[in-house]
Formats: structure tokens, C-alpha cells, sequence
């Protein structure tokens, strides 16, 4: 029979006990610096969100340029107030200038596009329908409007239009086919038709009876708002 002494059994409790304190110490290590690492990252992810933000470029017409409307009533800027509810990083810019047609839209594409440009929302077209211009031409110019987006690597969110009553039914039925024939040819977001729900509403409009007050555009942007968001968070 052999006897353990009181001090060897000790040692070995002592042994024991710092093994347990010093696994104990590894396991809060590797948490302490597995919490750092995940601050860390998403301290990191926070600051590009905030530095980078996701811009959208409104190219349009009065319709979008905000035409007699007070300032921050327009769609770009009720635009922005609704992307800032969702957990969105993202920026409003109006490119949209009162009077343009497809080929002033056209003309001025480069120079009016800054860079860092993700996301152009492109509204042209009604005033070709207004003046009964031709609509091939109309279509020619919008397709190369995309193509020059798309060829410095932004996404276009296609607006479509739909020409007044007045303008004869072959003339309508021309126009309004132009908007999802480029959207299914350039593999494009589609939203049919950016007056929808405001269009011909007294209430809604200027005394013009063709451009969107403030009551108007908050309409507008209710209604285009998930088509917008959709896009950029395809981006994401």
C-alpha cells in the first residue's frame, strides 16, 4: 500500500487549480479579442457607409426638377427625406432641368453627370410627347442616353411616360411602348409611368394642370420609393 502525503496532494490540487485559471484566462482571451475583432469590423463597415454614400441621379425634366415648387418640395429632395427612413446610405442629386427633351437630355449627359454617379433615375420624355416629336427619334435618344450610363457603370432606373390625349392614338400607342421596349432591350429597372396617381387630378397638379404641386410629389415619391430602394439594395 502506498501512502500520499498531504503536501504532495497539495501540490497536485495546486497544479489543477492553475490549470483551470489559466484555461479559464485562454477562454477569456480568445472572447475579449473575438469582441474586439467584431467592433472593429463593424466599426469599419459603419465608416464607409457613412463616407461612401450611394448617390442617385435624378436626369429628368421639370416634372422631377421641382418646377415652381418651394425649396425641399421637389422629388429629389422628398425623395431623399424617404431613402433617409430606411437604413439606407445614400445621396439625392437633382440633374433634372425644366424644358428638356430627350436630345437636350442627350446633349448635356456628360457634363451634367458628376463622377462617383451609382444610380441614375432617368425621366425624359414628355416634352417629346408635348411637341409631337417623332417618336423613333425620342426612343434613339433614350437608348443612347442608357448606353452611356450604363457604359460608365451606372445602374439606370428607366421612368416612363405616356403621351397626352390629345396627341391621336397611333401617336400615344407609338409613345408609350418605347419605355418597356428599352427596359426589356437593356435588361433595365422599369417604372411605368412616373405620374401615376397624380396625372389629370386638379388637386395634385400646378394651375397648369400638367406638373405635380408639393401634395403631388409626395404621391409620386410614396409610389416610386420601393422601386428606388429595390435598386439600391441590388447594389448592396
Amino acid at each position: 500500500m502506498h501512502f500520499i502525503s498531504s503536501s504532495t496532494k497539495r501540490h497536485s490540487q495546486a497544479k489543477a487549480v492553475t490549470r483551470e485559471q489559466g484555461q479559464q484566462q485562454t477562454f477569456l482571451r480568445i472572447t475579449i479579442a473575438f469582441g474586439l475583432f467584431f467592433l472593429i469590423a463593424l466599426f469599419s463597415v459603419s465608416k464607409i457607409q457613412a463616407a461612401e454614400p450611394i448617390k442617385i441621379l435624378s436626369f429628368g425634366d421639370s416634372l422631377s426638377a421641382g418646377y415652381q415648387l418651394p425649396s425641399g418640395a421637389g422629388f429629389t429632395d422628398q425623395l431623399q427625406k424617404r431613402l433617409n427612413e430606411e437604413p439606407l446610405a445614400v445621396e439625392v442629386i437633382n440633374a433634372a432641368v425644366s424644358g428638356d427633351t430627350t436630345a437636350a437630355g442627350l446633349a448635356r449627359l456628360d457634363w451634367s453627370t458628376p463622377d462617383g454617379v451609382d444610380i441614375v433615375l432617368l425621366e425624359l420624355g414628355a416634352n417629346d410627347a408635348l411637341q409631337g416629336l417623332p417618336v423613333d427619334r425620342a426612343k434613339a435618344n433614350l437608348a443612347e442616353m442608357i448606353e452611356k450610363f450604363q457604359s460608365r457603370n451606372i445602374t439606370v432606373g428607366l421612368i416612363g411616360m405616356q403621351a397626352p390625349p390629345n396627341m391621336g392614338a397611333d401617336y400615344i400607342q407609338a409613345f408609350n411602348a418605347i419605355f418597356p421596349a428599352l427596359a426589356k432591350q437593356y435588361s433595365v429597372p422599369f417604372y411605368p409611368f412616373f405620374l401615376d396617381g397624380v396625372a389629370a387630378i386638379t388637386d395634385l397638379n400646378l394651375s397648369d394642370g400638367m406638373h405635380p404641386n408639393e401634395e403631388g410629389i409626395k404621391i409620386i415619391v410614396k409610389k416610386i420609393a420601393p422601386f428606388v430602394i429595390d435598386i439600391v439594395k441590388s447594389l448592396n
